[in-house]
Formats: C-alpha cells, structure tokens, sequence
C-alpha cells in the first residue's frame, strides 16, 4: 500500500505515492532525478548519501521518504544559488577531490558543521568528517578545502 508524501526538495514541493520502505535516498535519485546524491554502501557506514533535512545533515539511506513528509530537504544540486557555493569551489581549488563519488556528500556534512562552528579547527573538521569515508583522497585536501571555505564565508558574512 502505497502512502502519499510531500517533501520540499531545494525549494520545490513534490508530492508523490511510495511505498512505505522507500529510502529518502531513493526518492531523491529515482522519483526526482537529484542523482548528485550517491549511494555508496546502504548500510550507513558512508556518507555519500547526506543531505540536509530540515537544516540538518542526515544520511539519506537511514531515511525512509515517508519520515521526510512534510520536510525540507537540500541536496548538493540545491547548496549552490546560481554560482558555486564556496564549499564546492573550495574543493575544487583544493582538490579535495578525486574520483567525485564522496564529495556530494562531504560537501553537504561540511555544510552542516560550517552553520554549527562557523570558525572550525582542523580538529572540529576532522571530527565533523568522520560518519563520510573517502577511498581516494586521504583527507588532507578535505580539510583544507573545508578551512578556505569557512574563511571565505566568514569574509561574505
């Protein structure tokens, strides 16, 4: 029996039927096409999948869409407003990243921890990185593209 949801994804309700054990993750990638959300393991252990739900970065493999009804959502499609959002240009100029597959999401946990520590130590960076694996980089251009931007928001703000 299907249930019918709501969910506001980077600013736009979309209402559909799903099954009850759909995965907020793919409601994103299936139901809307928002395929910069990746599923890298299904079993949470990853953090390829992070999204932010109402202001806050889950993991949207441990999500079912009908939790999310009613919600707000922002995928890594909808962080940038016209233009690159710095984390994404910070990681780029620091290339921190390689293959791509887990920057969506440690773009989206890193969002979450700049609004909470708006002036991070490599320490509260590190810690805040640490539910997002990546099997290419080794971090340390994570880091460091995670502080560029913390300082350029800093100077926007």
């Amino acid at each position: 029996m299907k249930r019918e949801v709501t969910i506001t994804v980077n600013g736009v309700a979309h209402t559909r039927a799903v099954e009850p054990r759909l995965l907020l993750v793919h409601f994103l990638r299936d139901e809307l096409g928002l395929t910069g959300t990746n599923v890298g393991c299904d079993s949470s252990q990853c953090g390829a999948c992070a999204v932010h739900l109402d202001g806050q970065a889950v993991k949207s493999c441990t999500v079912l869409a009908v939790q999310a009804d009613g919600g707000e959502v922002t995928t890594i499609e909808g962080l940038a407003n016209g233009a690159l959002h710095p984390l994404q240009q910070a990681f780029w100029e620091k290339h921190g990243l390689q293959c791509g597959f887990c920057t969506p999401g440690m773009i989206m946990a890193s969002a979450d921890l700049l609004k909470r520590i708006p002036h991070p130590t490599e320490e509260d960076i590190r810690h805040g990185l640490e539910g997002n694996l990546c099997r290419c980089t080794g971090y340390q251009n994570i880091v460091a593209a995670v502080q560029a931007a913390a300082e350029k928001l800093r100077i926007e703000s």
